[in-house]
């Protein structure tokens, strides 16, 4: 039986579905495999040509173990992936001499976030109907995870979902990806507050037992350990089509919460080549600054034009320091837990140095984000959105050991997501794909709140009914 484990060690191993439905652990911390699973070189070139679908399932299917019986699991995987729009489901681009954009925008909600939600929304329903439970979910959004949630639950048997966003603080389109859902499972909540407070109300939602139980409470972040499962497929699939396991591949990942980022270490943990992974920031660069000087620092949140990369505690981050410290509950939890009452740590310098054998970081202000959205769209014709800017101004500055490696920039949002910004820059408006021109026309529906911990779990107690 595949298990998991939680970052801070003091909570008992679980199964797959049961870390997916619980999303955080007890004790505060993330749950991790116990043990990695790995595919041989001739399992990773078997993906060549492979549908998207089947990859999913495979890569999944180490991770699930038992809990899913294959058929099952590649049902799944064939009907979250048959919402999107490109038959490929993560294409590549080509932009430059060996710089690549993988194109993650082609679901329902035009962001990567669709990717894993799709296939979470099944896993949740079919480990609700045998379990005949009905679930609680509460997610904190700088944009585009509650959308994709909202459209991955709405209308689901056994789910209620409450999706908090920074008033203000998420453009238009993100917004009412979420907003102009009517289904009655689902509620929509304005905080007054930035992302980081969205976050930290989740947390404290999620510390509360005696409201974990009687909501039945459950998060679907990038903290679920089925959203970076579920991630790290498309880190298969772009290497293997740049010659992977031939060769090695790099990524450049506008990161935020540290999720996507992370799901490139995973693909690494199974056997995949990948030469280095750079994680680019906004100027909210507390990743960046932690690679860089080993210092792992709260500052205040800016708004810019990217915004949801707009935050200063990368949860995931957590995950990464407990592969580092050699698996380290004890000092997983010393540390994170004199984060949050501090706002920062000391990385122990061999963690560090293990971190550094894969990652970097880099941090792009608004000017070179305007800069590259011009530069991309003249060089190539390409109209890229705020948060792609980032990663490909990101991988532009960065020199790899070998030239001659691959280097592929995560393109995480349509453009049309963000209109405005890419206007601003460009001079060109995007034009969003079939089936999303409606959502201007469409009514919104949501309630705003203040940035307190209390008031929302009042609110999301009275829409459960108890």
């Amino acid at each position: 039986m595949t298990r998991y484990i939680s970052t801070r060690g003091q909570s008992p191993a679980i199964g797959f579905l049961d870390a997916v439905l619980a999303g955080l652990a007890p004790d505060g911390g993330l749950y991790s495999p116990e043990v990695w699973p790995s595919f041989t070189p001739e399992e990773i070139a078997a993906f060549a040509g492979q549908p998207y679908a089947q990859v999913a399932a495979a890569v999944l299917g180490k991770f699930a173990g038992d809990d899913i019986d294959a058929a099952t699991l590649r049902v799944m995987c064939e009907e979250a992936y048959a919402t999107f729009s490109h038959k490929a489901v993560t294409p590549l681009a080509q932009i430059g001499d060996n710089l690549f954009l993988l194109e993650l925008f082609h679901g329902p909600t035009l962001a990567f976030k669709d990717v894993a939600m799709q296939l979470l929304g099944r896993l949740y329903e079919h480990a609700l109907q045998s379990k005949g439970r009905t679930l609680t979910i509460i997610c904190a959004t700088s944009g585009d995870t509650g959308g994709a949630a909202v459209e991955a639950f709405r209308g689901r048997a056994n789910v209620r979902i409450v999706a908090l966003f920074p008033e203000g603080r998420i453009s238009e389109v993100q917004r009412r990806f979420m907003t102009t859902a009517t289904d009655a499972n689902v509620r929509c909540l304005s905080i007054q507050g930035s992302f980081d407070d969205c976050q930290n109300i989740v947390k404290a939602s999620f510390s509360d037992n005696d409201f974990r139980q009687a909501v039945d409470l459950s998060g679907v972040n990038s903290i679920n350990w089925a959203r970076i499962a579920a991630q790290s497929v498309y880190y298969f699939t772009a290497a293997v089509a740049l010659g992977a396991p031939g060769r090695p591949v790099a990524f450049a990942t506008p990161t935020g919460n540290f999720g996507d980022a992370f799901a490139g270490f995973v693909a690494k943990q199974m056997g995949l080549p990948i030469a280095r992974i750079i994680a680019a920031t906004n100027s909210n660069d507390i990743v960046a600054r932690a690679f860089e000087d080993g210092r792992y620092a709260r500052g205040a949140v800016a708004h810019t034009q990217s915004p949801a990369m707009d935050i200063q505690i990368a949860s995931n981050f957590e995950r990464l320091y407990f592969e580092m410290v050699r698996r380290e509950g004890v000092e997983t939890a010393r540390t994170f837990t004199a984060f949050a009452d501090t706002g920062a740590v000391d990385i122990p310098p061999q963690a560090l140095s293990s971190m550094r054998e894969l990652f970097s970081g880099a941090s792009v202000d608004e000017a070179e984000t305007s800069r590259t959205i011009l530069s991309v769209l003249n060089e190539t014709g390409e109209l890229i959105d705020p948060h792609t800017a980032v990663g490909v101004a990101a991988a532009r500055r960065t020199r790899l050991a070998d030239p001659t490696t691959p280097l592929v920039v995560l393109s995480t949002a349509h453009p049309a997501k963000f209109p405005e910004a890419v206007l601003a820059a460009s001079g060109t408006s995007p034009v969003a794909p079939r089936g999303a021109g409606d959502l201007a026309a469409k009514p919104e529906r949501f309630d705003r709140l203040p940035a307190d911990v209390e008031t929302v779990k009042a609110y999301v107690r009275a829409f459960a009914g108890v």
